[in-house]
């Protein structure tokens, strides 16, 4: 990757190295200010920063705070769009199964992480359990899901059909 720009703060440094030192500081910053888990993210389009956060899951309450979630929101909120065409995302760890669905939905072009899933497990935050949860058949998950009043649910699909001028995501 020696075509990659050069940035100032480190010799040798290559933008992903400056990008990556970036989410790693917003994972540092999130554990000095007891903020939620040791995670960081930044999101990159066109050589720039547009979206960047770090955990929050315990001081906001919300399960669903992960910094590559908080990060995808930022950077949806500075473009106005909610999609990422083009834009890469930097974090500090293998993104969990939620992340790694935001990350698809938010159509990233790639994924740069630090640390695996692996070294997230060994400081417990393992998510083995949930990704092999999405991947087992219903009946055998450990919470339970029923199907229930679908034809009054599918109002709302016909519904969306027929509208002409639905936005398709």
């Amino acid at each position: 990757m020696n075509d990659q720009p050069r940035m100032n703060n480190h010799p040798g440094e290559t933008h992903h190295d400056h990008f990556m030192r970036r989410a790693i500081a917003l994972s540092i910053e999130s554990v000095a200010q007891q903020r939620g888990g040791p995670f960081g993210a930044v999101i990159v389009k066109d050589g720039a920063i547009i979206g960047e956060g770090f955990n929050r899951v315990t001081s906001s309450n919300d399960p669903t705070a992960h910094a590559e979630v908080v990060a995808i929101r930022a950077a949806c909120a500075q473009l106005h769009a909610f999609h990422l065409d083009g834009a890469v995302i930097y974090t500090s760890c293998q993104p969990c199964p939620m992340c790694h669905a935001a990350i698809y939905w938010a159509r990233l072009g790639a994924i740069y992480y630090a640390n695996t899933k692996s070294d997230a497990a060994e400081i417990q935050f393992d998510d083995a359990f949930i990704a092999q949860q999405l991947t087992a058949p219903a009946e055998s998950r450990t919470i339970p899901m029923s199907q229930l009043l679908r034809d009054e649910a599918q109002v709302a699909f016909v519904a969306w059909v027929k509208q002409s001028n639905h936005i398709q995501y």
